[in-house]
């Protein structure tokens, strides 16, 4: 059976993160991609964090699976006539570069569409249009110009960013829905089109939450988050919450068995309304299902910080695991604060996909991410990372259609890179 993206050729000018992620998932449900580097370093991540001397980092290689690596030099007048025959026979290019690179490399909007009409042209900015649209932006400054750090972290301390890659790999996401959407549309119109995903559009679309509750604060205080409970005023925008459920639903993280030495025996808890009673059951305390002060979700607002350390001296007794499994037979909504560790060693996520061990020529066998998406009919196959400039050669002859001796003179002129296809075997 064949792949949700056959046939779909990606031009792919994309580096570091967001780009990439965008290209890969594109890459996973079947598209080609193409990805076009400087001869003799690529794509910067190769060389970054490295874990092992002189091989391709883990940044590189868990986000660069199952595409074709080609190396470029596209000043160079030969470089500049593959570029065009790329250009000619792909569907799309995809570009996080800084503003204006890509205008200043002559790839303008309108040269492209000259050249293929039907090109869609996919590009992750910093910025959408505005006073900031020239500023260049990384993972955590989309954090914060997104409204996520502003949100995040307790009331009394400074705002926080979140190791869940929102700013790079969210847009990223982002950015390949639109691309879908654009070949969809081509379907229809015959033209290509702009795609645009700004990173502070990403992450302020992820915290929409937040942009609720910054309207409903205009009305009145925010009577789900804990401050309320406490008496403390809110201000003007709205505050960082700590723990507190962003759902309308007191939630709060507790501790488990072993947490004096485990930094990851915690287990987030909600007391949801509808399972009060099954809560006072569970943690011994029948009385408060009738008791006025308890009853309500109104009279337990003043009361939460108690009510959660009465919770978890339950919870104390008990694995983050059994705690798990005692509320979910009544329905307790609950989660395990789970660590990298357990997550790399979960069988599941083995089983599903999600996480996957690849083998690569030059590092060895590593686990990476695979597809969070799953579709019945297009099952996706994560393959290794290309090595620098692995497909150089194989691109001109088998998409472009040159010969030996136009490929030949192309490599004469310094226009692609030297033969650096699996230089480790």
């Amino acid at each position: 059976m064949g792949k949700a993206l056959d046939g779909v050729k990606i031009l792919d000018f994309t580096h570091v993160q967001s780009g990439p992620t965008c290209t890969q998932l594109l890459a996973w449900f079947g598209a080609d991609v193409i990805k076009i580097e400087k001869p003799g370093t690529g794509d910067i991540t190769r060389g970054q964090l490295r874990d092992i001397p002189d091989v391709d980092s883990l940044y590189f290689t868990m986000l660069n699976h199952n595409k074709r690596s080609i190396t470029l030099d596209t000043k160079n007048p030969k470089g500049k006539e593959v570029l065009d025959a790329l250009l000619k026979h792909c569907d799309v290019l995809v570009e996080n570069f800084a503003p204006g690179v890509l205008d200043r490399m002559g790839l303008t909007w309108e040269y492209i569409h000259k050249v293929n009409p039907r090109m869609i042209v996919a590009s992750v900015k910093g910025f959408g249009p505005g006073p900031y649209e020239d500023c260049k932006v990384y993972e955590n400054v989309a954090q914060c110009a997104g409204g996520s750090a502003s949100t995040t972290g307790f009331r009394e301390g400074p705002p926080l960013v979140t190791g869940a890659q929102i700013g790079d790999s969210g847009t990223g996401l982002h950015l390949a829905l639109g691309i879908v959407a654009a070949l969809y549309q081509r379907n229809t119109t015959g033209k290509g089109q702009k795609v645009l995903c700004a990173m502070q559009d990403g992450v302020l679309n992820l915290a929409r939450v937040k942009l609720r509750d910054q309207q409903r604060l205009a009305h009145g205080p925010l009577t789900e988050y804990s401050q309320y409970g406490e008496g403390v005023p809110f201000g003007d925008a709205v505050p960082r919450a700590g723990n507190d459920s962003g759902g309308g639903q007191p939630g709060w993280i507790l501790k488990c068995k072993g947490w004096e030495t485990d930094p990851n025996a915690y287990i987030y808890f909600i007391t949801q309304a509808p399972v009060w009673e099954a809560i006072c059951d569970l943690i011994g305390e029948p009385g408060w299902k009738t008791d006025p002060g308890y009853k309500t979700p109104k009279a337990r607002l003043p009361k939460l910080k108690a009510i959660f350390a009465r919770i978890e001296q339950w919870t104390m007794t008990k694995t983050k695991f059994e705690v798990m499994q005692e509320c979910n037979k009544v329905d307790i909504p609950v989660g395990p604060i789970l660590s990298m560790k357990e997550l790399a060693e979960e069988p599941s996520l083995r089983a599903t996909g999600t996480v996957v061990e690849v083998d690569h020529p030059t590092r060895g066998k590593y686990l990476t991410v695979g597809n969070p998406i799953k579709l019945s009919d297009s099952v996706s196959e994560v393959k290794r990372s290309p090595l620098l400039g692995e497909h150089t050669e194989e691109i001109l002859r088998d998409v472009l259609k040159f010969g030996e001796k136009q490929i030949a003179e192309i490599r004469s002129s310094g226009a692609i890179g030297g033969t650096e296809k699996m230089a480790a075997e």
